[in-house]
């Protein structure tokens, strides 16, 4: 992929972002871009490559969003993105002539992905590359539910190699001083209601399960030195339930 691009713009400044996506786990892949895009300055061009449906009828997708460009396969990659920023732009990839050929039907990310990336970075207005569209994938939102009662339903988004369970709770759904009057976290039945502001601050005992906000902006669930997944047996997807105490 960078041989391709390099072939187009031989000045292009290539950042890797991470090869550590597991393979097929476009959750993760979005999650990384989630937490990673607004590092970036205006202009850059995100090439995304988490893509379990390539050569079947999925779409090649480009974006634009945030001052920034993403292209890649049109599975949800760029949604939570998107559903973050709301105004986007969206374009069907359909002009062949900015493809690298033969495209081979299972690496689209040579021969579709990184030449139009490197085409963009050489200045090919948006419009020549194909039609907008409205109708591209999404992931499940990330929006917590309210349930009324004092208690809001989250969820596990994302589960790092430290074993820090990510979820979709942010400082607008609650504060670290909400900790102190009550607020609590549960998972599977398991209580958590200690806040630390970093991982080493001390805790009492190894195991013991605590709430963080981690540096993409969502509350995490840690452990230190350890691995809250395995202690609570966590997965991606699994239900995060918030009950709220702020004295009222």
């Amino acid at each position: 992929m960078k041989g391709a691009i390099l072939s187009i713009n031989p000045s292009a400044q290539i950042i890797d972002i991470t090869h550590d996506i597991p393979p097929q786990d476009i959750h993760a892949g979005a999650f990384n871009l989630l937490a990673s895009y607004a590092a970036f300055p205006p202009g850059t061009i995100h090439v995304a490559v988490v893509d379990p449906g390539v050569g079947s009828q999925r779409k090649p997708l480009l974006i634009e969003c945030a001052g920034q460009l993403f292209v890649g396969p049109d599975n949800g990659i760029f949604s939570w993105i998107c559903e973050r920023e709301g105004k986007i732009r969206a374009i069907l990839l359909k002009n062949e002539k900015f493809f690298r050929h033969p495209v081979s039907a299972t690496f689209h990310g040579r021969d579709i992905f990184a030449p139009v990336a490197a085409a963009l970075s050489n200045g090919v207005p948006l419009e020549e590359f194909g039609d907008s569209v409205s109708d591209h994938v999404r992931l499940e939102s990330l929006a917590v539910k309210a349930r009324g009662d004092g208690q809001a339903e989250a969820r596990i988004i994302h589960i790092d190699r430290f074993g820090n369970c990510v979820t979709n709770l942010t400082r607008d759904h609650l504060s670290e001083e909400w900790f102190t009057t009550g607020a609590k976290l549960f998972v599977d039945g398991r209580e958590i209601s200690a806040f630390r502001r970093f991982f080493a601050e001390p805790v009492e005992g190894q195991d013991d399960l605590f709430c963080i906000f981690g540096s993409a902006g969502f509350l995490e669930i840690a452990a230190q030195d350890s691995s809250a997944a395995a202690i609570l047996d966590a997965r991606r997807g699994q239900p995060v339930l918030l009950a709220l105490d702020r004295g009222n």
